[in-house]
């Protein structure tokens, strides 16, 4: 198990290395649940994330031997960052197993840290195909796995954010929300804070489509999810490690499962109220303040903002999680009379005058009396959706909703 003298041993081996972050105080959220909201702000470590302690950790452990044997790592993006820029430093060669499906940003980033001391191999499609190969690789050229979470001085590395939090506030804090992904960094929080500040309630929050820490918990075992939604994709495994797992059961005091959603409009607002670009992982704590309820009040509360690589090429679907998560964006079938005047009519008499076509579809079909276009619709208040519907009605449109037929939805979103 990871222990308090090897996290302040993580210390001294980061001194240098990792930046020591701020813990700010945050007014907005603050108000929002109405106690006291300090950001760790991961996102403004070198590599923009949390992941370069738990990576540099580990490579400089290793003895020259196992240097020499080569060392291989898998990662979505911000461990391999870490472990790349590791590399460099320590002038160590290693080679990096990434999802194919890893955004651009992440990939870029991960050659710029590493330089000539880092290959990149894409394979995969989810962290977890990604890992078994990097697992049989190591495995059969007798290379040193650099694991992301499910490793003692990863764990140790991670655990240095906990030290700066409580040297950096004057108090004690009441609770830590932290975000799980395999669950190295609340790990690490845990080891900390359960020695040095008992009082502490731990929260872990996962992202509802890939939450395997509460998926072990609740079987009892530290079994695998069969299917996730990579969309945060920094938290995405389908199952967590072992010791983490252990760690976990017997310490974390409540988990939190938060939708994809929620998470998007999370980012949106730290994005346009407080300019922080954060990633979905890295968002990922700060979402679950919502679901805290009235216990809280008055409360210190430390939130974990673990990652801050996020590709702006992903914010149209951002946003469009977001309006759908909030019941702000709906999709229909709309059938539509073959005549001249049919899409005049569902303009004027069926949309308001906030109410924004954002999608429409449409493909004239002469030989029949009727044809059905796909039409996405902005509204402006969650109650305007019963408007449209009502009004659809009561204009002979039939239409079938598509927000809550998910296999559809799927394929059209």
């Amino acid at each position: 198990m990871p222990s308090l003298e090897g996290v302040y041993n993580a210390a001294q081996t980061l001194n240098k290395v990792c930046k020591k972050t701020p813990l700010e105080l945050n007014e907005r959220l603050s108000e929002l649940v109405r106690a006291s909201v300090l950001l760790k702000r991961e996102d403004l470590q070198q590599i923009r994330s949390f992941k370069i302690r738990g990576a540099f950790n580990k490579i400089a452990s290793l003895t020259n031997d196992e240097c020499e044997k080569g060392i291989v790592c898998a990662s979505a993006g911000n461990h391999a960052q870490g472990f790349a820029l590791a590399c460099k430093q320590l002038k160590i060669y290693g080679v990096v197993y990434m999802p194919a499906t890893t955004p651009h940003q992440k990939i870029a980033q991960v050659a710029m840290f590493g330089g000539s001391f880092v290959r990149i191999e894409l394979t995969g499609d989810t962290y977890d195909a990604c890992q078994k190969v990097a697992i049989k690789i190591a495995h059969e050229n007798n290379k040193i796995l650099i694991h992301s979470f499910n490793d003692l001085k990863v764990i140790e590395g991670q655990a240095t954010i906990a030290l700066e939090m409580l040297a950096q506030h004057k108090g004690i804090f009441d609770y830590i929300i932290v975000p799980i992904g395999g669950g190295g960094l609340i790990s690490g929080i845990i080891t900390v804070f359960k020695e040095l500040s008992p009082s502490t309630k731990i929260i872990g929050v996962e992202p509802e489509g890939a939450s395997s820490m509460k998926f072990a918990l609740d079987r009892g075992e530290c079994v695998a999810l069969n299917e996730i939604d990579p969309f945060v994709d920094g938290a995405a495994v389908k199952k967590v490690g072992d010791l983490p797992y252990a760690i976990c059961k017997d310490s974390l005091d409540k988990i939190i499962t938060v939708p994809e959603g929620k998470i998007c409009q999370s980012i949106l607002d730290l994005y346009n109220i407080e300019g922080i670009v954060a990633e979905p992982a890295g968002a990922l704590a700060i979402s679950a303040l919502d679901f805290l309820g009235e216990e809280v009040r008055g409360a210190s509360i430390g939130v974990l903002l673990c990652g801050g690589n996020n590709d702006i090429l992903r914010m149209p679907e951002i946003k469009e999680r977001a309006l759908l998560y909030a019941n702000l964006k709906h999709y229909f079938l709309v059938q539509f009379p073959q005549r001249a005047g049919s899409l005049k009519q569902f303009v004027s008499k069926i949309l308001g005058p906030n109410d924004d076509i954002t999608y429409f579809e449409f493909s004239k079909k002469s030989f029949r009396p009727n044809t059905t276009a796909l039409v996405g619709i902005e509204v402006l208040m969650v109650t305007d959706y019963q408007r449209l519907v009502d009004s659809m009605k009561s204009n002979n449109f039939k239409f079938d909703y598509l927000n809550n037929k998910q296999s559809l939805f799927e394929f059209l979103i």
